[in-house]
Parts: structure tokens; sequence; C-alpha cells
């Protein structure tokens, strides 16, 4: 029995992964193209050298929009209680990248106090000092929400505002306000200013430029939306997917 085991995988662009569980946790790792992993606490844009922990138990879908090179690592959850149990998308710092491959190497058992198990100890260790990126996008479970965000996934440019929502629905502006931050954690602005980031990054990942993207997503300029992006990543288009 190997407390942490690893994977290789390749999925051509288009792949759909149904959704699935694990008995262990899970970090996928892409190394190269997108993919959009979606679960019924919302979904997740993942581009090449970012990655996404998952864990055991948790269902989940995968949308492969550019080809993706994919690196899994599967951990026991009994072999390490205090990682978290919820999932995220992560920044793969150059540490964990190296230790991720030299884990490709390990075959059979490791014995704890050897190099194999130090390495897989001190990939552990840096599991726990994951840089949460903010590429989720959470999915409400009141009707009227869902009117609303399933409409701005599907229109991201929508500049739609709160007001014309509430006429829409016949309810008032503070039940919408209410709900989104009850349900959701965040305010309608917030809500669909990152579901156009994410809306963003997988057309980027496929190569579309900046300005198409930036005007497909109700942006005045690419200016305007290279702004925004920096706020949210901390880095422009151009750097983010160098």
């Amino acid at each position: 029995h190997r407390p942490v085991t690893y994977r290789v995988t390749q999925y051509p662009a288009g792949t759909h992964i149904a959704g699935h569980k694990h008995q262990r946790h899970q970090l996928v790792y892409a190394i190269s193209g997108l993919m959009v992993v979606r679960s019924e606490v919302g979904r997740w844009v993942v581009p090449s050298t970012r990655a996404i922990w998952m864990p055991a138990g948790m269902v989940h879908a995968v949308d492969c929009i550019a080809a993706v090179h994919m690196r899994s690592l599967y951990i026991d959850p009994s072999f390490a209680p205090q990682l978290p149990a919820e999932p995220f998308a992560v920044q793969v710092a150059p540490l964990l990248r190296e230790l991720l491959q030299a884990a490709t190497l390990i075959k059979g058992e490791h014995i704890e106090d050897s190099r194999d198990g130090r390495v897989v100890r001190l990939l552990l260790d840096e599991l726990h000092r994951m840089d949460v990126l903010p590429l989720h996008l959470p999915s409400p479970t009141d009707p009227r929400l869902q009117r609303i965000c399933q409409h701005i996934q599907k229109h991201p440019g929508d500049d739609a505002t709160l007001q014309d929502w509430a006429q829409a629905l016949e309810v008032d502006v503070k039940t919408i306000q209410r709900h989104f931050a009850h349900e959701l954690g965040m305010t309608f602005g917030q809500w669909r200013q990152q579901a156009r980031l994410l809306a963003a990054l997988e057309r980027l990942a496929v190569g579309d430029k900046v300005i198409d993207v930036a005007l497909a997503m109700g942006y005045d300029s690419p200016s305007a939306f290279t702004s925004m992006f920096k706020r949210q990543l901390g880095q422009t288009p151009a750097a983010f997917f160098r």
C-alpha cells in the first residue's frame, strides 16, 4: 500500500471527463493546456502551470479546453489527515513543481527514512503552503440567482444592472443583494467580475487576443480589462500565460 501515488496523463482539446470521485485526495497539475473543473460547490478554471486541489470523496467533472498534459498526485487521507478538506486552485511554486517531477520517479514502496521517503514528506509539507488562486466561481442554489448567474456565464459582456435584474425577476434589489452575500459570499458585481475573469482565461488560453477578449467581456478598452486582470491575479495576461 503506497500512501502517495502518481499518474501522468494527456488529453486532447475537447475531452470531457464525466463526474467522478476518488478515495484519495488529488492534486491535479496542468503542465500545459487549460482545464475547467466543476463540482457541486462551483467551477474552477485551471490554466497551465497551475493546479487544483480536490479532496477525497468530492464528485467533480473536468473539461479540457486546450490539450492538457496533466500530472496527478493521489494521497491517502489517513496518511496526511491535516490536508485541506475543500477544493481550491493553486499556484505551483518552483519547489513544488520539482518535487512533483521527482515523485514520478518513485517506484514501489518507499521507506520513510530514505531519499524517496523524504521527497514525499517534503512534498506534503509544500502542500500545506500552497498559494490559493482566485480562480473559483461559486454556484448558487436559489433559482433566481441561478437564472442571473447562468445568464452572466453565457453572456459575460452583458452589463445589466442589479436594478434591471430585480425588475426582470419582480423582486427588490435588497433581496438579490442579500442572497448573493449569503449564498455566494460576494456581491453581484464581484461575482460578475469573477465570471468574466474565468471566461477570459478560457479564451486567452486558446490564443484569443487581449483586445477581443476585453471587448467580449464588456470592458471599454484592453487597458481597463488588463488592470482588472492584474488586480485579481497579480500579473498581466501576457505574464500570466508566459
